[in-house]
């Protein structure tokens, strides 16, 4: 063989070797749920009519030196300060329906697993999810899609306060790792982690099938240090644990710390090389709250009012930056899951995912 012919041969058998799909170059994705907070507080801050009101509040003259203040701006900027100073000028907050701008459930049921379903999922399923039962979820999250490409495959992963989350994500048959409820972290295990495990099982929570939101958020973050996942996915549990408690000071509290947590977050990915301006947050809730009766802020269902209302928060590398949505505007959580698989260059299966993807990058 001619020297000139071998050397052409060689490049083409090392083609494949330099050949990158669109997945290759698709950012980070990190998934944040906020379980039932509702978005009067994220959007207006600490609620007048509960704050001070003795049958929720303990002490309401430390939480109103906590929280209130006089607008609803300094309100929800004092609540939630992450929030409010920081997201505004990297990404874009939808739900505020005052302004217009309308996030809603889709599925009827208006409870917890029923909502995650339709966030991870990106369809409604009234017929198969009609409880917070611990069944395996039927249906294919975008958790599961993702970690059966050999891209994704290891690098996806899920942690949730909540017991149930391992069901909802169906880890027997996704092969997803989900960390929930009171589990331990098992593998390749760092200082922080074995201090962890010990700590959860000495610390007893105020729920039989909830744990602390700290846990689940330094588990998450373990696992990111040590494993950088591609696409990972945490639920805190607290806000709703407490609001059904008719616990208002720790409802708020819980959404103080939370938004702490979530800025830590993001602070690390901005200073660790595999995250750094390739990922991009997206933070939802899987039901909203009743605001009258007042009373009904403690629950949600179907027969409470409110409770079909959300939002929706996007920012990170890529993201328009349009701050506060104030257009009037109709997304739906079922739009969730086709957003980030259109982030992760991952197809779209329209005759299972019932919404359309919300185009919140730049062209």
């Amino acid at each position: 063989m001619k020297k000139s012919n071998l050397i052409i041969t060689l490049l083409i058998l090392c083609l494949p070797i330099f050949k990158t799909s669109a997945q290759d170059n698709a950012p980070n994705v990190i998934l944040i749920t906020l379980d039932g907070l509702r978005w009067q507080e994220l959007y207006t801050g600490a609620d007048s009519l509960l704050i001070t009101n003795k049958q929720y509040v303990n002490d309401t003259t430390s939480l109103k030196s906590a929280f209130w203040r006089t607008s609803a701006k300094e309100r929800r900027e004092t609540l939630m300060p992450f929030f409010w100073k920081e997201i505004p000028k990297m990404g874009q907050l939808h739900g505020n329906r005052a302004n217009g701008s309308m996030v809603d459930l889709t599925n009827t049921m208006r409870f917890s697993y029923p909502g995650y379903n339709e966030i991870l999922t990106g369809a409604a399923d009234d017929t198969n999810i009609t409880s917070n039962d611990k069944i395996n979820n039927p249906n294919k999250t975008i958790l599961e899609i993702a970690n059966n490409l050999p891209l994704y495959k290891g690098k996806v992963a899920a942690f949730g306060s909540w017991d149930v989350f391992p069901f909802i994500v169906n880890e027997e048959r996704s092969g997803v790792p989900v960390n929930a409820g009171f589990e331990s972290a098992t593998k390749n295990l760092s200082e922080r982690e074995i201090f962890l495990n010990e700590l959860q099982h000495q610390i007893p929570s105020p729920w039989g099938s909830v744990r602390l939101d700290a846990f689940t958020h330094h588990y998450a973050m373990e696992h990111i240090k040590k494993e950088h996942p591609k696409l990972v996915y945490i639920a805190y549990g607290e806000t709703d644990d407490f609001a059904h408690d008719g616990d208002y000071e720790a409802y708020l509290k819980s959404a103080y710390s939370t938004d702490a947590m979530i800025k830590e977050i993001w602070e690390y990915t901005q200073h660790d090389a595999f995250y750094k301006d390739n990922t991009i947050f997206i933070i939802t809730t899987d039901h909203g709250r009743g605001t009258n009766p007042l009373e009904t802020w403690k629950g949600h269902g179907s027969n409470i009012i409110g409770s079909e209302e959300v939002w929706l928060i996007a920012f990170g590398n890529g993201v328009v930056v349009s701050g506060e949505v104030d257009t009037e505007e109709q997304l739906y959580s079922n739009q969730i899951a086709a957003t980030i698989l259109q982030l992760l260059n991952i197809s779209i299966d329209k005759k299972t995912m019932k919404g359309s993807a919300v185009n919140i990058i730049k062209n």
